[in-house]
């Protein structure tokens, strides 16, 4: 056995991770593997070395394990042409999710690729998405070889074909609406002042005509540009026989223009042309600000969206890549480390060490015996292995698990819509009775008043605003907090929920992190090191855990490296033999009670073991004052993928419950998300994995937990940050005040319209002045649910 041993204290000049190998050094920089050494000298070859000037250790989050071909798909120009987002044969256009992304020197780095390859014309970075657009050169280079130039240096971006992009992209042509609407409303407003407040009519009769002709082309693209959203979902409720809010805006659009137009051209009167645009302004702008929390988030994701874009089959004359949904079965593929497994199938070569915490909420990963099955959506831990297809990618259990019957539409039973249809038929009904009575009298005059001035003052654009802005700020503030709902519909069903389900891993606990107490004979230095050298060659969560733990930078080499799935890991170290691992692995004929229900790491070390890894999960902050908080207020329940070795804490956390719930399958979760409903309760569940899929889909709110940005979260009406989630209670109850705003809101505007009503069914209230007041009752429910939500969400949130 070798008796080399190499000393390094240094840390590793591009990532900051210990340095245990002499040879890897350029200049006084040294690296600790040759992945950080190939990026420095890439840098440094192009004069990019500012990088590292920028921050301390700036690749410590972007190394990325790299193969030769592994972009080789990118070739095809079937999957370039559905990635690429605009090509005309000479530029290529393109964005890149870049998780990797954290500080200034990525960015800096990223917008300097044109440096690093000569195709590349510009790359712009959006650090707050994480995203990377980029602009190629057809003729230089492909999208492949930029591909690679960003792995290179450590910034692989995430590819799919099933992603959407669409949750993504700001709405550009709503943000245009609301501009031509504003600029034209406020213009408008301004030739209409003669009108309003001329004492002597002087101003009037010189300007009024030339300003009203004016103010008709300000509202022409008001009408039909900005309004064409209302017109197009009033004529499909129509269709449906179902009035919606826009059935009321879009007549009440209508109606104010063309009696305007009649008022200019016939009679040439008062025009009304400032409350129209008043009134699209002030809808789109509510839109707008219910849309603008969501734009870089998916909520209906695919379960391909997890998938890899390509898979290499293999053919007479060696592997070659094909799109998943080519795959058929008896097909052989190959995956690699940290790789996901994209059909079911069986292991035909390799040792495979799987993943499965996405799919089932296990934490550990289990080995497969060769022949054994492996379901889609596990991860591949260690090397390299190849599998036959037993089923195509949207057949297997993972489809099965995603396609669950999903929960109703709630728009279909939303109060508002309900509350709109029925204000919307009787301010129709009162104000033909209206204009019927003074035809039948004479008085047409008086007629026309009624008709324009009841629908102007009654149009539900105030009623309508007290739940859609209210919403809005609602749903701003939650974002604000780390909660981001799909829609306003979440608001009205997270308000009404009665029991609380959590899952475990991932979701109340830090994913991946553990708590790490060791028992025995107190390790010497020399141990530490023996100890840690041989973890730092495994890729198990566990051994992970324990290298990071010991936090040596003395490493040294090891021979004779054997990682047994599932068991352990052991090597020569100094011409001593090392064993890591679980009891019956480093003693053989030991009997291990504690097995099952715990997670230990052994250490043998020649013959004996000093002692023993115990590793307990870490759960988020606060965690134990919301579990108690959710107990007083809602049922609540846990359920968990993994052991139960995690029972007693958490029956202490949550005060002695008994719903809790170990190694539960999703289909577990899915059938006790099911009897809850059953028997009547409003379930809110909370996840953060495939496996929760079908628990999410069922319930009545479905939360995905993300840690970070760039998190893949599967389908639901919300995604919430992790370190948000201990806020739960408080964000319950601030969507239950929200429906208090609302009220009041509905109140305020109902008293509004009854007293508008009043006049305007006599014909006593002239025009003008009703186009006065519906702009100014809008502003005034704007004020009253700004101030309230505001009020109520700095009181319930920590903001």
């Amino acid at each position: 056995m070798s008796n080399t041993t190499a000393h390094i204290t240094t840390t590793c000049y591009h990532c900051g991770d210990s340095c245990n190998d002499t040879h890897l050094r350029i200049d006084e920089k040294a690296f600790c593997c040759a992945g950080c050494k190939l990026v420095y000298e890439i840098l440094n070859e192009n004069n990019l070395c500012a990088y590292y000037d920028l921050n301390v250790h700036p690749g410590s989050q972007q190394l990325q394990q790299r193969r030769k071909n592994k972009f080789a798909y990118l070739d095809k120009e079937e999957i370039t042409g559905r990635l690429v987002s605009f090509s005309d044969g000479q530029q290529s256009h393109i964005t890149f999710q870049v998780p990797q992304i954290h500080c200034s020197s990525c960015l800096w780095l990223l917008e300097h690729l044109d440096q690093l390859q000569p195709g590349i014309l510009s790359a712009r970075v959006n650090f707050v998405k994480k995203e990377v657009f980029v602009i190629f050169d057809n003729l230089k280079t492909t999208l492949r070889e930029v591909v690679e130039t960003m792995n290179a240096i450590g910034y692989e971006p995430y590819l799919s074909l099933s992603a959407t992009q669409s949750g993504r992209k700001i709405s550009y042509s709503r943000v245009t609406q609301i501009s031509i609407a504003g600029f034209c409303f406020a213009n408008i407003m301004m030739l209409s002042l003669p009108e309003y407040f001329s004492v002597t009519n002087y101003l009037q009769e010189k300007t009024g005509t030339a300003f009203r002709y004016i103010a008709l082309l300000l509202s022409l693209p008001v009408f039909f540009y900005c309004s064409r959203e209302f017109f197009s979902n009033a004529y499909s409720s129509i269709k449906t026989r179902y009035l919606n809010i826009d059935s009321s805006i879009a007549l009440a659009i209508l109606l104010t223009f063309g009696r305007s137009l009649y008022n200019l051209l016939v009679l040439d009167g008062n025009t009304y042309f400032d409350s129209m645009s008043g009134i699209v302004f002030f809808m789109l702008v509510g839109r707008w600000a219910q849309d603008r929390t969501q734009q870089s988030l998916i909520f209906d994701r695919d379960y391909r969206s997890f998938f890899p874009i390509a898979v290499n089959v293999k053919r007479t004359n060696g592997f070659e890549p094909i799109m998943i949904h080519e795959l058929k079965e008896k097909d052989i593929i190959e995956v690699f480390d940290q790789e996901i497994i994209p059909a079911d199938a069986v292991l035909a070569k390799g040792k495979a060490l799987i993943d499965y915490s996405f799919v089932t909420g296990e934490s550990l990963p289990k080995p497969i015996e060769p022949g054994s099955l492996i379901y889609a959506g596990g991860k591949q831990l260690g090397e390299r292995i190849e599998l036959m297809v037993l089923k195509k990618s949207d057949q297997g259990y993972l489809t099965n698990l995603w396609n669950k019957e999903g929960k109703r539409d709630p728009a279909a039973n939303s109060n508002l819509h309900r509350i709109s249809n029925y204000f919307t038929l009787v301010v129709f009904a009162l104000t033909l009775a209206s204009a019927v009575f003074w035809l039948t009298q004479g008085a047409y005059t008086t007629m026309w008043n009624a008709l324009t001035t009841t629908l102007i003052v009654a149009c539900p654009c105030a009623l309508l605003l007290a739940s859609t802005f209210t919403n809005g700020n609602v749903m701003r503030i939650l974002s604000r907090s780390g909660i981001f709902l799909r829609n306003s519909d979440v608001i009205t069903d997270m308000s009404g929920i009665t029991h609380v389900v959590l899952d475990k891993t991932g979701t109340i606990t830090i994913n991946k992190n553990f708590r790490i107490n060791y028992n025995g004979k107190v390790l010497t230095e020399e141990d530490k090191e023996l100890t840690a050298s041989l973890c730092r060659h495994s890729t198990h969560p566990l051994s992970k855990a324990v290298y990071n733990h010991l936090k040596t930078k003395t490493l040294h080499p090891v021979d004779s490296f054997i990682n047994v799935p599932g068991k352990g890991i052991e090597g020569w170290i100094n011409d001593r033999h090392i064993k890591i691992g679980n009891k019956i692995f480093v003693q053989p004929g030991a009997i291990d009670s504690d097995t099952i229900n715990t997670s230990k790491v052994f250490v043998w070390i020649d013959g004996v073991i000093p002692g023993v890894f115990e590793l307990e999960n870490i759960y988020r902050p606060g965690l134990t004052t919301l579990l108690k908080d959710l107990r007083k207020k809602f049922q609540l329940s846990i359920l968990s993928g993994d052991n139960s070795a995690e029972s007693a804490r958490l029956r202490a956390m949550t005060g002695g419950s008994r719903e809790i719930y170990f190694n539960q399958s999703p289909e577990d979760k899915y059938n006790y998300i099911t009897a809850l409903q059953t028997n009547g309760a409003k379930v809110l569940m909370a996840g953060d994995g495939l496996n929760d899929a079908g628990a999410l889909r069922k319930s009545d709110v479905g939360i995905a937990v993300m840690e970070g940005s760039n998190s893949f979260t599967p389908a639901s009406d919300a995604i919430i940050s992790g370190t948000a989630l201990p806020q739960l209670t408080g964000i319950l109850a601030f969507v239950q005040k929200a429906k208090r705003i609302i009220l009041v809101s509905f109140t305020v505007s109902i008293f509004y319209n009854i007293i508008g009503l009043y006049f305007a069914l006599q014909g006593l209230l002239a025009p003008v002045i009703a186009a006065i007041l519906m702009p100014a009752s809008t502003i005034s429910i704007i004020l009253i649910t700004f101030l309230l939500s505001e009020w109520y969400g700095r009181k319930l949130l920590r903001l």
